[in-house]
């Protein structure tokens, strides 16, 4: 049998605690998010956010979210291109729609941006009940939906909810908190207080039904090799 690499989606946590700079999470999180209009496997989806900073981020997200600028890739000042193809546009319309009717608070966005191309507005949505489609299925696109929690072990058990585990985020002043954090995500990768994902020099890949092994780092030749162990006594 031949081994296999195999790097899959994922519907990644950024989960920002009540101790951290909360203007650096936004203004990363909302760049990471809009990066390539949310099509990037690592991509945040669900921003889970202490209840005691949450009503501060989602505000900062949102203006963030509003100041992106859309349009031709090619033309200067652009920030965010369009999605991929016209079915990436329903899908957006779909899981946007599902949350809304589910009671979901629609803070920017949500529509597609004229008739010609598949652009589409940077979305950001509160208040979605557990059971919504963007919950559970990867969005891979310009959406972000924003939760709050109240406790630690509330937020490891939303984060590690789904069957992903590609990528996490999460921002705190704690070393005690942001060693707790890394230990308890069932995650392939985690980054903390800084964008440090997918260097050619470190291991990229996801563990659950995120993906098999890994892209980078050394770890990246082990599924080439083989191992050969050999045994001997002395003559």
């Amino acid at each position: 049998m031949k081994r296999a690499t195999m790097e899959l989606g994922g519907h990644a946590p950024a989960i920002v605690f009540d101790d951290a700079d909360v203007a650096l999470a936004g203004k990363m999180l909302s760049a990471a998010k809009y990066r390539n209009a949310g099509q990037v496997c690592v991509s945040p989806t669900r921003f889970l956010v202490h209840e005691a900073v949450y009503e501060d981020f989602v505000g900062r997200f949102t203006a963030a979210a509003k100041a992106v600028r859309v349009g031709d890739g090619m033309e200067k000042g652009t920030q965010m291109g369009p999605l991929a193809n016209p079915r990436r546009v329903a899908a957006m319309e779909t899981l946007i729609g599902d949350a809304v009717e589910r009671g979901a608070t629609l803070h920017t966005g949500g529509s597609r941006i004229g008739n010609k191309g598949n652009f589409f507005e940077p979305t950001v949505l509160t208040d979605v009940p557990r059971d919504a489609r963007v919950m559970n299925e990867e969005p891979f696109g310009p959406l972000a939906v924003i939760a709050p929690f109240g406790s630690f072990d509330e937020v490891v058990e939303e984060a590690n909810r789904l069957p992903y585990g590609l990528a996490a985020y999460a921002y705190t002043r704690s070393a005690k908190t942001a060693n707790a954090i890394a230990a308890s995500v069932e995650t392939g990768m985690m980054t903390i207080n800084h964008l440090g994902l997918a260097l050619p020099e470190v291991p990229f890949g996801g563990v659950k039904d995120s993906g098999y092994g890994s892209e980078g780092g050394s770890e990246a030749i082990e599924s080439y090799l083989n191992t050969k162990f050999v045994s001997q006594a002395g003559l």
